[in-house]
């Protein structure tokens, strides 16, 4: 099965990026038919946001290119990449902090770490934190396809919670989706789009290693296949001032800059994911 599904990585990654993206979008549709649970959070969690049916299904397709761009992000040539914001990371940079990148799931969030790792990586590399996949063919797959020159992959564990936090204290860049919902005890209910949802606080505790400087990014995937393009935002300009010291009101500063982000292309996040989720044993407070 791992060589299978290797062979299948391979060869689909040789495919270019708009047919990759067509065939994504069929795969979406064909989600969005055979699941009626899909169907009901995709609709439920774009109208929690205030969002009318038409945007939600303008999502479907790009949920399907989320899947099938992998194989030629994680094993093909490299893509197009524009930027807009890299002179924040060049400032921020410059200051020799750790940086915390925070990324919701919004366009392809892949891409972010890559187009950083690229141009950023050589002198100051990048470690993201990701979940390990349950399947043991498909983790050494994706544990292979993340590590690269300037890239570097750190498990959801308490060892990769540590490899994170020694690389910001090294002055590098660390990556996270802080719209990820954590295990039982790891966070705290929060706002996001005027629900309350378990919202991790590894984020705010990874801003207190030491001199860290928080930057948001997420990479819009342009139409027709034509490639990315990186968005970059400073938090403490978008938040107002500096993230909270407070668990709680770090927190909710957090999912609020993710609802900025999200309002700025609502039709590439990923509102079928169940960000409501809720832990075992750790209930919603009371309205």
């Amino acid at each position: 099965m791992a060589l299978l599904i290797h062979c299948l990585f391979r060869a689909l990654s040789w495919l270019p990026l708009p047919v990759l993206h067509a065939l994504g979008w069929v795969i979406g549709w064909l989600s969005f038919g055979l699941s009626s649970r899909y169907r009901r959070r995709l609709f439920a969690h774009a109208a929690q946001a205030g969002y009318p049916r038409r945007l939600a299904l303008a999502t479907v397709g790009e949920s399907g290119k989320l899947v099938a761009e992998l194989p030629r992000l994680w094993l093909g040539r490299p893509v197009r990449v524009a930027w807009a914001g890299a002179e924040h990371i060049d400032a921020t940079l410059a200051q020799n902090a750790g940086v915390l990148f925070l990324t919701p799931h919004l366009g392809c969030f892949e891409i972010t770490a890559q187009a950083y790792a690229q141009r950023f990586g050589a002198t100051h590399p990048m470690t993201v934190l990701f979940r390990p996949a349950r399947k043991p063919w498909l983790r050494d797959l994706v544990a292979g396809a993340r590590q690269r020159p300037g890239l570097f992959a750190a498990p959801t564990t308490l060892a990769g919670v540590k490899q994170l936090i020694k690389a910001l204290k090294a002055g590098q860049a660390v990556g996270l989706l802080p719209d990820q919902v954590p295990p039982e005890g790891q966070g705290v209910w929060a706002p996001f789009f005027g629900r309350d949802a378990y919202t991790m606080t590894l984020s705010a505790r990874l801003a207190q290693a030491g001199r860290v400087q928080i930057l948001l990014s997420w990479g819009e995937r342009l139409r027709w296949g034509r490639g990315y393009r990186v968005h970059v935002r400073p938090f403490d300009t978008l938040n107002g001032g500096p993230l909270s010291t407070d668990a709680d009101e770090a927190a909710r500063q957090i999912n609020r800059a993710m609802e900025a982000l999200v309002r700025e292309c609502p039709a590439q996040y990923l509102w079928s994911y169940d960000r409501y989720k809720q832990p075992h044993r750790s209930a919603p407070p009371s309205p």
